[in-house]
């Protein structure tokens, strides 16, 4: 029986995904569960797995087309039922090409290597072509890379060659000789549709505050070389971050919602979407329930988290149920922005660069401080100025009353 096999769902948010290799070809059978094609979406970069054991008849999406969640990208004859309904002459017809294409696949698919091969095999300078590919043909899989990893051996590698991209003439820009044509597929393409629903869709609003987080750099100047002795991680200041706005979360949980057309959700877990960037993009994945966690277990979940994302290793249950977004813009020396809303949450704030500075105390003495921005995003339709002001202002309390509670 001739059976569909569709787009799935790769995250609570994610509404389509870009297939960016098939790993397969029409005529190749597959069996349940094992892959055929790579997606990626704003999220993460998976693969597709087939939804039974057949013979793979049509491919309906082309590489680099982006597809809705649930739509058809490929057609599948079950095994069973094929065999009855396809003539004696057409099956000899099939198993000729069906040889031919396992023979060419063993002399092409060793070569095609996917981006997240590639960029965990670059990442830790590992010669792809000294790795035994175990997919189809003896293509190299990611857990092949890993599984090297993981027996410690590297070797130098060998440089990729550039692939040539052909230009789209339909970009409508015109490019001299000397441009770089890059084109928008996969996670990028994903990113900025995202991104244009996010501002088309939701009516941004701004605020800002400034925190003295004084007590909180000497704290962790203090206290960073036994923890990281006893948890075998640095001590960042996001996980202080995360605590204050966690419990600012719990004290006006209106911020923690989402706008539903008709009605506003107020989620009751709190959910925080971590902003993590790698060299190729952006990624949110989720810490789950952070509110039932102390200092120690933040920076635990997010060093977790942060290794997954820069070794690709992300799943879709990684970047699920995200209910408000913590994104660290200081990580880059900014002191000002204005993020764009993850939809479809309702606020997002950036922590900006903690800076030193002369401050004006209220006995108007001058004194210099340890003071950092954090400025909120919010979707006005949820959320007005005086709910967020009260938000920021028990954020920015619970920052600058730190006593080294919560650790």
């Amino acid at each position: 029986m001739k059976k569909e096999i569709v787009m799935p769902q790769l995250g609570e948010s994610v509404t389509e995904g870009t297939i960016t290799q098939w790993l397969v070809n029409p005529g190749d059978n597959v069996n349940k569960y094992e892959p055929i094609a790579e997606v990626d979406t704003d999220k993460v970069n998976a693969e597709v797995p087939s939804s039974y054991t057949g013979t793979i008849s049509d491919i309906i999406a082309k590489e680099n087309q982006t597809v809705q969640v649930g739509d058809v990208v490929a057609y599948i004859e079950t095994e069973d039922t094929s065999k009855e309904e396809t003539p004696p002459e057409r099956e000899g017809r099939r198993e000729n090409q069906t040889g031919k294409q396992e023979r060419s696949e063993e002399s092409s698919q060793k070569k095609r290597y996917s981006p997240a091969v590639l960029t965990l095999a670059q990442k830790h300078n590992i010669d792809i072509e000294t790795i035994e590919g175990t997919g189809r043909g003896g293509r190299i899989t990611r857990k092949d890379v890993e599984k090297k990893l993981e027996a410690g051996e590297k070797t130098t590698a060998k440089a990729p060659e550039p692939q040539r991209e052909e230009q789209d003439a339909s970009l409508g820009v015109e490019a001299s000789a000397s441009d770089e044509v890059i084109p928008v597929t996969g996670v990028r393409k994903a990113i900025a549709a995202n991104m244009s629903q996010s501002k088309q869709e939701i009516p941004h609003a701004w605020t800002m505050v400034e925190v003295d987080v004084t007590t909180i750099v000497r704290y962790r100047e203090k206290e960073k070389e036994a923890f990281r002795n006893q948890e075998g991680i640095p001590l960042t200041f996001m996980p202080f971050f995360m605590q204050a706005v966690t419990a600012g979360l719990k004290k006006y949980p209106e911020v923690n919602a989402t706008w539903q057309g008709d009605h506003i959700v107020r989620k009751k877990e709190i959910n925080l979407s971590m902003a993590i960037g790698t060299e190729e993009a952006l990624y949110v994945p989720v810490i789950a329930n952070a509110d039932e966690k102390n200092i120690r277990g933040m920076a635990r979940s997010l060093h977790s988290l942060a290794e997954k994302t820069r070794n690709g290793k992300l799943t879709s249950d990684d970047i699920r149920g995200g209910t408000f977004t913590l994104n660290n813009t200081g990580a880059f020396g900014s002191v000002q922005s204005m993020p764009i809303i993850n939809h479809p949450q309702a606020a997002i704030l950036s922590v900006e660069s903690i800076v030193k500075r002369p401050v004006v105390k209220e006995d108007d003495m001058i004194a210099v401080r340890h003071m950092v921005n954090l400025c909120l995003s919010l979707d006005h339709r949820v959320l007005d100025g005086l709910i967020c002001g009260r938000f920021l202002a028990y954020v920015k309390e619970q920052l600058e009353q730190f006593n080294g509670e919560g650790m």
